[in-house]
């Protein structure tokens, strides 16, 4: 039960945070709101805004109402309409759940911590980017841009992308940005959460020599997807059929160098790596852990597979927490919503890392690895996380609960499991040949 202990600090020291003077006064949009004593305060916003508004708002704000009023009997919320709900989230700077979330990643990566994961003594992180489909208001489609579906429908779309904790399943650092920017400038936009024991995993939409020489300069290790035909360098890789080879790579010819540190005859050293698919395809990646003796070929099978966990955290956020459904057509309600989804992830992730032992002990006469559902974790997680981040709730009454629902909720943990992708599934109009198993936990 010591890795519990995690989980608690971090619950105790938000529902502190959330109600405290100072969020107040950071992430207001003007120094006069929030300045009065009102029906609805700065902290009660915020609680409502986490609770998975998929609703009606009129439906959500009497559910939230009637719930913590029934339930505590030293805290109470007054209730309030669907306007003066709209007129006061205008007030709240929605970087107010990117600070939250930094209060969730500052405090789970302390020392020490049992429940942080590492391989091979790295942190390992995964970046990507993903569209999302926004309204289509005037205000967005000047902002984030606009793409068109393979009907030629204009669509207004943003780009995500996200700073992955792959192996604790943490979101450090996320962005949204108009869906024209380029992935590569998003993703050094982390670089403020950059450590030392980083491992970056890419795909083969980053390999450039700038983009390398970014993260050498810094003294962070990376590992990317690379495309066959990628450079001659490469392709001479592949047809050697070498496991592995350390190659020294120049920029390019037409490569600009106004406002570089460096000219055309500054070289990297990278290790080229080779990995051969079940399916007889070949993988190249390019990486920057040159030592075979520490970091042998193979493990790089391994290691690259777990960016997959990026992927599946952008379907959480799309069909589990349904980050599309937004609760208003301004651009500061899509950011309020979207790193509102992100706390919420965070928060979620936390809860599940505390019961890794737990889950072990039930399960350690079983041939499989379990983990706990995360559909129904989210659903689960409906109305508790308002008990959770009240500050006058019985947090580890209401924890003991939602611990007790999550572990009756495991499924197994398939390795290996290989199903063929159909590109182009979703290309016509006709409907699938088989629905979802899956249903919606809220």
């Amino acid at each position: 039960m010591k890795t519990r202990k995690t989980a608690l600090i971090i619950l105790g020291i938000l529902s502190e945070v959330i109600y405290s003077d100072k969020i107040v006064n950071d992430y207001r949009m003007n120094k006069t709101d929030f300045s009065r004593t009102r029906k609805q305060p700065f902290g009660d916003m915020l609680l409502f805004m986490f609770n998975f508004l998929r609703k009606s708002l009129s439906i959500e704000i009497d559910n939230f109402v009637s719930f913590i009023n029934s339930n505590k009997d030293s805290f109470k919320v007054q209730n309030f309409t669907k306007s003066a709900f709209v007129q006061k989230r205008r007030k709240i700077n929605p970087d107010v759940f990117k600070y939250l979330t930094s209060v969730i990643v500052e405090n789970y990566y302390i020392v020490n911590n049992p429940d942080v994961k590492l391989f091979y003594g790295f942190r390992i992180i995964a970046v990507d980017g993903s569209k999302l489909t926004l309204p289509f208001t005037q205000e967005l489609k000047a902002f984030f841009g606009v793409t068109k579906n393979q009907h030629q429908t204009t669509v207004v779309q943003a780009i995500s992308s996200v700073f992955y904790d792959v192996l604790n399943r943490i979101a450090i650092d996320s962005f949204l940005d108009n869906v024209n920017s380029n992935e590569r400038e998003l993703a050094l936009k982390h670089k403020s959460h950059w450590k030392g024991n980083d491992l970056i995993i890419y795909d083969r939409g980053y390999p450039s020599y700038d983009f390398k020489y970014e993260h050498i300069k810094a003294g962070i290790n990376y590992l990317m997807r690379t495309k066959k035909n990628h450079s001659k360098i490469v392709s001479a890789f592949v047809s050697s059929k070498k496991r592995t080879l350390i190659v020294d790579i120049f920029p390019q010819r037409d490569h600009v160098f106004i406002g570089k540190d460096y000219d055309k005859n500054t070289s990297i050293k990278v290790r080229l790596v080779r990995v051969d698919l079940p399916d007889g395809e070949i993988e190249v990646l390019i990486t920057s852990l040159l030592d075979s003796q520490i970091y042998p070929s193979s493990m790089f099978k391994e290691l690259y597979f777990l960016r997959w966990g990026i992927e599946t955290y952008y379907d959480e956020l799309k069909n589990k927490l349904k980050v599309e459904f937004f609760t208003g057509y301004s651009k500061a309600t899509i950011f309020q919503d979207f790193f509102c989804a992100i706390f919420i992830s965070n928060l979620q992730s936390v809860i599940v890392n505390s019961l890794q032992e737990e889950i072990k002990d039930m399960n350690k006469e079983t041939k499989l690895d379990y983990k706990i559902n995360t559909n129904l974790s989210y659903g689960f997680l409906k109305n508790r996380i308002l008990e959770l981040l009240v500050k006058e709730a019985p947090l580890e009454d209401v924890f003991k609960e939602l611990e007790s629902l999550f572990l009756k909720n495991t499924i197994p943990i398939r390795l290996n499991r290989n199903n063929k992708r159909e590109v182009g599934k979703y290309r016509t109009r006709r409907r699938t040949k088989v629905l979802k198993n899956q249903r919606d936990a809220m």
